[in-house]
């Protein structure tokens, strides 16, 4: 009877044992992906690595956020892919960690040891062409504060959405001095939607003719059969990386660094590129289709967010630019 009670307790015991190692065998994301994106690429990695991935999607700034208000008791291990100007203002709630990747990385993306660039993000015009003729589309900036566009161009808000809060620096950046007057009189013509993945929804199907959008956002639609445009606005865009990083405290921390290495690698960063349209930021890897190349466009180099006074102080202005 001792016997097989001590058989019954190995068992249990061994049971246990594999029980806490497969529950460890995970890792929890939080991103800004959208959910094609989502499905297109954690499949891959989890056949890859035999790593179960845990994915909460939520807009970038309740991203930061929710890992900022779950500081003292972490619950993600990797922020994938929201904007890397958000990444750097949390530095404090990430861990350093060097991808054995980052030989790899366009050395123009890297902004902060905090994080890595993981894709490089143009901000563009959407235009749907039924609505109206490509003659018609705006040039610049300033052609989207004319009074005509009241109402027709659809935009994230900046408060909750990483790329529009990076479109409106854009504009603040060109513009200068004048860039808050500037920005109103834009805010004038906006449809406000919750996302940005909803903005090039609104113009493909035909709720409004114009958007700003990410590049990568108005290809897939563009790829997809819709009446739709890309155009590039000649005062100014920005080529700004998104990023990956490690939280700090992160439960599972080294099923992390497999993720982000795997996210970073040569492999993985052509998959975005086919898959989503995405500009890598590897130098060995390159753009999707026929966009045009970085060296075609006029590219900015944002104010930080401590020349405009600081994130509360921006967003402040932001809601009343919008009458909010």
């Amino acid at each position: 009877m001792k016997a097989l009670t001590g058989l019954l307790v190995t068992a249990v015991s061994i049971a246990a044992f594999a029980g806490a190692a497969s529950a460890q065998e995970k890792v929890v994301l939080y991103t800004a992906h959208k959910t094609s994106l989502v499905q297109a690429l954690a499949p891959v990695f989890e056949k890859e690595t035999g790593i179960k991935t845990e994915v909460i999607q939520l807009g970038s700034s309740e991203v930061t956020r929710r890992v900022r208000a779950e500081a003292k008791a972490p619950k993600a291990d990797v922020i994938w892919s929201t904007t890397g100007s958000l990444l750097t203002e949390n530095a404090d709630l990430l861990e350093p960690y060097k991808s054995k990747e980052a030989g790899g990385i366009d050395p123009r993306f890297v902004k902060s040891p905090a994080w890595t660039p993981y894709t490089a993000v143009i901000y563009v015009l959407m235009q749907n062409t039924r609505m109206m003729p490509e003659t018609d589309t705006p040039k610049t900036l300033t052609d989207l504060a004319d009074p005509k566009w009241k109402a027709k161009i659809a935009s994230a808000r900046a408060d909750n959405s990483g790329s529009a809060f990076q479109q409106m620096m854009t504009v603040l950046t060109v513009f200068g001095d004048q860039g808050w007057n500037k920005y109103g009189e834009i805010a004038k013509n906006f449809v406000l939607t919750d996302s940005s993945g909803s903005v090039p929804r609104y113009v493909a199907d035909g709720e409004a003719p114009l958007g700003l959008t990410l590049e990568d956002n108005a290809l897939e639609y563009k790829v997809g059969g819709a009446p739709v445009k890309i155009a590039y606005l000649a005062d100014g865009t920005t080529a700004s990386p998104d990023g990956v990083a490690l939280v700090k405290g992160a439960p599972n921390a080294e099923n992390g660094k497999k993720f982000i290495d795997w996210a970073l690698s040569k492999k993985t960063q052509e998959l975005l590129v086919k898959e989503a349209g995405r500009r890598s930021v590897r130098t060995d890897v390159s753009g999707p289709g026929d966009l045009p190349p970085l060296s075609s466009l006029k590219l900015v180099e944002l104010k930080s967010i401590d020349e405009l006074g600081g994130t509360q102080a921006v967003l402040d202005k932001w809601r009343k630019a919008v009458g909010q």
